[in-house]
Order: structure tokens, then C-alpha cells, then sequence
């Protein structure tokens, strides 16, 4: 298989670092418009393009990732589908060209792949499964923060996405982590926002958010959202009567409460796991390899895909009102 990586920055890099341990021989060239990004790659043996149509042009490829900020995804993603490519795209936050793109890949009959981590991670899918089983109302309270300045330790927040309102770093947290709440409790028919600016943070957009969700079936779930909290925290909690799950971000901080012993007792759903050491320990690597995993079984025809542009529409739909909220 021949990838080609649009975008070469640190997701960019992730990716064709996990696409080569899941297949040594998977070949990877990758885009991108800066000078010191291709110049990286080219050391690390990724042959390095300045354009899409410098790339198409040098070679042929099975399929493409856009690993690029998500403001510019809606152009790099027509293009690439313009060259008869697959798509793989990170996060978009925007629905900028989503109508134009899915019509596009539905005439060209090319996948249309959608980024959604989270749905990939084994906590997450737990969680789902055992509230379908227990089939009783639940609750849940969600706290999600990290310091903005801390997401790339490397670069200043205000020179990447996250720090464009559009794509801001709470904008962002809501697409990461609602896909697989609405996954796993279902639609939203009304929500409450109380939303304000708490920190010195360089950004035109509220750093803190507290809102409330009512699912269509009856579930409640209170979110916290932040980019001013010193520690990285995903602390999770959903309650009903004879069911309480804990879920602390990582891998090794999933509980369920056992009321006949009274305690609360570990859920290992990881034979083992990779984490990089430069993002914090909620993020780990076996969902970014999983959702490759899907993408490359979609191009064989023997998947389907877990997230898609059709569910993102409601996901941003969803954002929107309670930014506007």
C-alpha cells in the first residue's frame, strides 16, 4: 500500500510512524507547504512534496490522510478526491464543504473516512456496553481540561489551530469526546450553558464551559469543559441504580463500583498499551492505530467505518448550539 500524508506536523508524523509498525511495508510520502517540515520528513526517509499536485503527479497512491489544520481540511479533502484517492481525515471541527465532498466521493464510489479516536478507545466501549446492558436510566458527569499552553509543549498556542475561534481548543475537546457520549446515550433534545472566561489565556473564545445535556431517552450528563486546568484531567462518572463506572482517562483508572463488596474494582480492557510521552496519559496510541486499522479494512471492503461525515454533521450541529447556547 502507498499512503500519501498531507500534512507533516506532529499528527501527520503519528500517523505514518503507527501506519509503518502496523505494516513495515506500507509506503508513505507525505505534503506539506512548509520548507523545515519537508526537510524533517525527508530525514526520517518520507519523500516530501510541496503540493498536492506535485505529489499526484511523482506518484501513485492507494490513499491519502489529511493530517493538515481542520480549517483547511474542506479544500485538501476536494482535491484529493479530485486525484481518485481514498480520504482519511483527522478531526474537522467545521463543516466547511462536507455537502460538496460527500456528494463528490459518492460519485467517485471513493471511502470517505472520518477521524473519530475516542470510539476506538476500550474505556469508552465498556462504558457503552455496559449502560445497553444494564437497559436502566443512568446519569453521568464528564470533566474534560487541559492548559492550552500545554497541548504542543514544541509551539505557541496562538500559531495553530486551537487558537483560531473557529477551531479553538474547547471547540476541539467537544469533537473529540462528544461522538462517543452521543454514541453511547444517544440523541440530545435540550441542553443549559453557563460559559465564561476565566484565565489570561490570548483566545477569543470563552476557556470554560459547564453544560448540561438531556438525551431524547431520558439520560442527564453534565459536562465540564476547559482549557485553563493546570493538570490534563478526563474524570468520568455514570451512576444509575446497580450501575457506577469511573473511567479517569488512562487505560489503567477504569472502575466499576461492586456494591455487595463495597468497593471498587478494576476494569483492564487493554492486554497492553503505547503512550507517547509528550501528550499527557489519557492519550494513548492503540485507538490511533485501531482507527487505522478500520480505514485500511474500509479500502479492502471488509469494514465498515464506526464514525462518518453524515454523524459529524449532527456532532458539529450539536457544538454549534451550545456555543451559541
Amino acid at each position: 500500500m502507498k499512503l500519501l500524508i498531507v500534512g507533516l506536523g506532529s499528527m501527520g508524523k503519528r500517523r505514518a510512524r503507527l501506519a509503518k509498525g502496523m505494516d513495515a511495508s506500507i509506503q508513505i510520502s507525505g505534503v506539506d507547504t512548509t520548507e523545515s517540515r519537508r526537510a524533517e520528513a525527508e530525514g526520517l526517509g518520507i519523500p516530501a512534496y510541496a503540493s498536492i499536485g506535485e505529489a499526484v503527479a511523482a506518484e501513485k497512491f492507494d490513499a491519502a490522510l489529511v493530517c493538515t489544520a481542520p480549517i483547511t481540511h474542506a479544500g485538501v479533502i476536494s482535491e484529493l478526491l479530485d486525484a481518485g484517492l481514498p480520504v482519511f481525515t483527522e478531526l474537522n471541527l467545521v463543516s466547511d464543504g462536507y455537502e460538496e465532498n460527500m456528494k463528490k466521493a459518492k460519485e467517485k464510489g471513493l471511502p470517505l473516512f472520518l477521524s473519530s479516536t475516542m470510539l476506538y478507545r476500550g474505556e469508552t466501549r465498556y462504558i457503552k456496553h455496559q449502560v445497553e446492558a444494564f437497559d436502566k436510566p443512568v446519569n453521568y458527569i464528564y470533566h474534560i481540561g487541559q492548559y492550552l499552553p500545554d497541548w504542543h509543549p514544541w509551539e505557541n498556542y496562538k500559531n495553530f489551530f486551537v487558537g483560531d475561534k473557529r477551531t479553538g481548543g474547547v471547540r476541539e475537546i467537544f469533537g473529540i469526546d462528544l461522538p462517543w457520549l452521543l454514541d453511547t446515550f444517544g440523541p440530545v433534545k435540550s441542553l443549559h450553558v453557563e460559559k465564561d472566561k476565566i484565565s489570561q489565556l490570548e483566545v477569543d473564545y470563552p476557556d470554560s464551559y459547564f453544560v448540561t445535556l438531556r438525551h431524547e431517552n431520558g439520560v442527564k450528563g453534565m459536562l465540564a469543559v476547559d482549557v485553563v486546568s493546570p493538570k490534563a484531567v478526563r474524570n468520568f462518572e455514570c451512576f444509575g441504580e446497580g450501575l457506577h463506572l469511573f473511567w479517569e482517562g488512562n487505560p489503567k483508572s477504569l472502575y466499576t463500583f461492586d456494591h455487595d463488596k463495597g468497593e471498587k474494582l478494576p476494569v483492564n480492557t487493554y492486554e497492553s498499551f503505547e503512550h507517547d510521552s509528550r501528550y499527557s496519559d489519557n492519550i494513548v496510541e492503540n485507538a490511533y492505530v485501531d482507527e487505522l486499522a478500520n480505514f485500511f479494512a474500509v479500502l479492502k471492503g471488509t469494514e465498515q467505518p464506526r464514525y462518518s461525515f453524515e454523524k459529524d454533521l449532527e456532532t458539529i450541529r450539536l457544538i454549534e448550539a451550545i456555543e451559541e447556547a
